[in-house]
């Protein structure tokens, strides 16, 4: 039997359907509100608009779940890898042996920038941020591929594209990361693994290779896993409106690029590593930080800690929390900054203002100090964010892409500026 809510306007009665998600979610079908009734709903932020039906990613933020085609995050960090999960993401399914051998096959085949791209690494600035570096690169990329002018020639080669995007943007990141230090740029390495060339790309020299510890390459593997998709972040969102104009897929991945940059979204991390730097330059052990984090009227605030959708403790935040602790153990770390951390973590875990708060240390917190570890500076790791939330913008995009019933993303507003206006010329105005 249909369901419908009832919507009583000025003494007359709508009935809007209502659809259900396969996780029990519940909405209410408006998209013939305006032309029913002559209203739209006013919704700041969409905190309350579902802008899509999707069958990536799932989340239940009061309980504390996550779970990428179904399949707990949980289950994916302990057994899968980056590569594997971004193939079942993208692609809607784990791939057999087979499978990933190709998929595995098309990022090698497919991690080289056309060469005249140096040039363009040439022309930013030494003070510019990876970021905008990331973003312009990704769209520079995408000249040198005519058929990736439009959707629909796209769609025969989808399989590629997406390859050829997801193993190029930690070449981009890499070769950004290395302009910026005035280092010459190393190419990858067909024989490493994607996780293992980055670092490679990254950190070695011309005369002597990057030493890959295994935990090392593990523990950034996994930040990228954990971060692969999130539904409908305001990066995510970002790509299917670029994407619902018909832009082609590096075009909308450059679009997802510069929405993670803000420090409300992916730029998270790096606000962690920021207040950690303030604490120590204080002279303060987090003690202090602590109390004042607690006074609303201090200005001060404990980065890494709450998330807007959980309301419990962040799934990926457990896993990493494991994972960062191994790290520091085995790397034997000595940080200041990781000590004060430490402190953060353990008395925010342990205090009532906190917990009745349900402020735990969220994935941003811990994947700051693991990268801080490795020795990735802090410009970087938002682009890291955006290495790892690559397969779920592909995702996303592919599908808008085949869904040939789509609109052009085009929200509504209500104006509130002065009505009716004439121009005054410049002689008669006050």
């Amino acid at each position: 039997m249909d369901k419908y809510a009832e919507l009583k306007i000025d003494g007359k009665v709508y009935r809007l359907p209502t659809i259900e998600g396969s996780e029990g979610e519940r909405a209410i079908d408006i998209s013939s509100l305006r032309n029913e009734t002559g209203y739209i709903t006013l919704d700041d932020g969409y905190g309350n608009t579902g802008s899509c039906k999707s069958s990536i990613t799932f989340i239940d933020g009061e309980k504390g779940i996550l779970r990428y085609r179904g399949i707990p995050i949980e289950e994916l960090a302990e057994k899968s890898s980056f590569i594997e999960v971004a193939h079942l993401i993208i692609m809607g399914k784990l791939p057999n042996s087979a499978e990933l051998r190709r998929f595995s096959d098309l990022l090698t085949e497919n991690e080289l920038l056309h060469e005249n791209m140096k040039y363009h690494f040439e022309s930013f600035p030494a003070t510019a941020h990876p970021m905008a570096i990331l973003s312009s690169m990704i769209n520079a990329a995408s000249c040198f591929y005519p058929e990736l002018v439009t959707q629909d020639s796209m769609r025969e080669h989808f399989e590629v594209e997406a390859a050829r995007l997801l193993s190029q943007v930690r070449t981009i990141a890499a070769f950004a990361y290395r302009q910026s230090r005035g280092l010459p740029f190393m190419y990858p390495k067909p024989e490493y693994k994607y996780t293992a060339n980055f670092l490679h790309m990254m950190f070695s020299l011309p005369y002597q290779d990057y030493e890959l510890r295994p935990e090392i390459v593990k523990a950034l593997d996994l930040i990228f896993l954990l971060h692969a998709d999130h539904e409908q972040n305001c990066s995510t969102a970002t790509v299917r409106t670029v994407a619902s104009s018909k832009a082609n897929l590096f075009a909308s991945a450059a679009a997802g690029v510069c929405a993670l940059w803000g420090p409300l979204h992916g730029g998270a991390n790096q606000a962690v590593l920021e207040m950690l730097e303030e604490i120590h330059r204080s002279g303060d052990d987090g003690s202090k930080f602590i109390q004042a984090a607690k006074d609303k009227n201090s200005g001060k605030r404990l980065m890494g800690f709450g998330h807007r959708v959980y309301k419990n403790y962040d799934p990926r935040a457990k896993i990493i929390k494991k994972a960062c602790d191994d790290v520091l153990a085995k790397l034997h770390v000595k940080d200041p900054l990781l000590d004060i951390a430490k402190r953060l973590e353990e008395t925010a875990l342990q205090d009532p203002y906190f917990i009745e708060r349900k402020l735990y240390p969220n994935v941003d917190f811990y994947s700051g100090i693991i990268m801080r570890a490795i020795g990735i500076p802090v410009e970087m790791f938002t682009v890291i964010f955006a290495i790892g939330r690559m397969p779920g913008w592909i995702a996303n995009f592919k599908e808008v892409m085949e869904d040939r019933t789509a609109r052009i993303y085009r929200p509504r507003q209500i104006y509130v500026g002065p009505t009716l206006n004439h121009y005054v010329p410049i002689k008669d105005r006050k």
